[in-house]
C-alpha cells in the first residue's frame, strides 16, 4: 500500500467531502500518522472510511467524524482539553497539537496503556492519559475549555458538564441506534448578563446546543446500555 496517496485519498475523499475545510484541520491529518495509532492486525484499514476495531470492543471513530468534531470545537493554543475515551490515543494527538495540554481518560486498561504506548511514540507530550470510568465524576482538575467523548452516548452526563468553563465547549455523539447526533454545547460565558446568553435544551439551562450531524459510533464503556456495533 502506498500509505502517503491513501492518506491523501482519505483527506480529499471522506474528509473534504464532509463538509471539513479547516486547512489547520487537514494539514493536521497530513502531520499526525493515523496509521502509528492503529492496532496491527488492523493497519490496512487505517484509512478507510470506517471504525478501526481495537481490543474489548472498543473501536476508533471513523476519519471523517474525527475531523469534523476537531474542526467543530476550534480548540485554541491556550485551553485545556479533556476527552473522554482514549481509544488508541489518535484523536488526543490530533486535540494536542492545537491545545496546551489534553488529559484523556481510559476505563479499559489494555487501551490506556495502548494509548500512552502510542503518544509517547509519537512524540506527543502534552497529553496525560489517565485510567478513569468517566462515567462518574471525573478524577481530573477542571474546569476545561473543550472536552470531547470520542464515542456514543445515550444522554451528555451532567458531571461532564460541571467540569466544562464558561464559554467551554462539549461534543460529543448522543442517542440510540438506529439514530445518533454529533451535538456541540457551549456553556454561557461568565459575566452581567451572561445567565441568558446560552439556549438551552438540558436541564439547568445555560448550555447552547448545535446539531452538527447525524451519524452512529460504538457507545463508550460505562455510558449506558451497551453498543449493537458488531465487526
Amino acid at each position: 500500500m502506498n500509505i502517503e496517496q491513501a492518506r491523501f485519498n482519505m483527506i480529499e475523499q471522506q474528509i473534504r467531502t464532509w463538509e471539513v475545510l479547516d486547512g489547520s484541520v487537514l494539514s493536521l491529518l497530513s502531520l499526525v500518522k493515523r496509521e502509528d495509532f492503529v492496532p496491527a492486525a488492523h493497519r490496512a484499514m487505517a484509512f478507510v472510511d470506517t471504525e478501526v476495531p481495537l481490543p474489548h470492543g472498543q473501536s476508533m471513530l471513523a476519519p471523517k467524524v474525527e475531523a469534523r468534531l476537531l474542526q467543530e470545537l476550534a480548540v485554541q493554543r491556550h485551553e485545556r482539553v479533556l476527552e473522554v475515551g482514549a481509544g488508541s490515543g489518535y484523536m488526543a494527538a490530533l486535540l494536542a497539537h492545537k491545545a496546551q495540554h489534553v488529559t484523556t481518560l481510559e476505563i479499559v486498561p489494555e487501551l490506556a496503556h495502548f494509548a500512552a504506548d502510542n503518544l509517547r511514540r509519537a512524540w506527543v507530550g502534552n497529553v496525560t492519559v489517565l485510567e478513569a470510568d468517566a462515567s462518574q465524576a471525573p478524577p481530573v482538575d477542571g474546569p476545561f475549555d473543550v472536552i470531547l467523548l470520542s464515542g456514543s452516548v445515550a444522554e451528555v452526563p451532567r458531571a461532564l458538564l460541571g467540569q466544562l468553563k464558561p464559554g467551554g465547549r462539549l461534543a460529543a455523539i448522543v442517542g440510540q441506534l438506529p439514530i445518533m447526533r454529533a451535538v456541540l454545547l457551549t456553556r454561557a460565558p461568565a459575566g452581567p448578563g451572561a445567565a441568558g446568553a446560552g439556549k438551552s435544551t438540558l436541564p439547568g439551562g445555560g448550555f447552547a446546543t448545535v446539531e452538527l450531524f447525524d451519524t452512529v459510533a460504538p457507545r463508550l464503556v460505562g455510558f449506558g446500555e451497551p453498543s449493537r456495533f458488531t465487526f
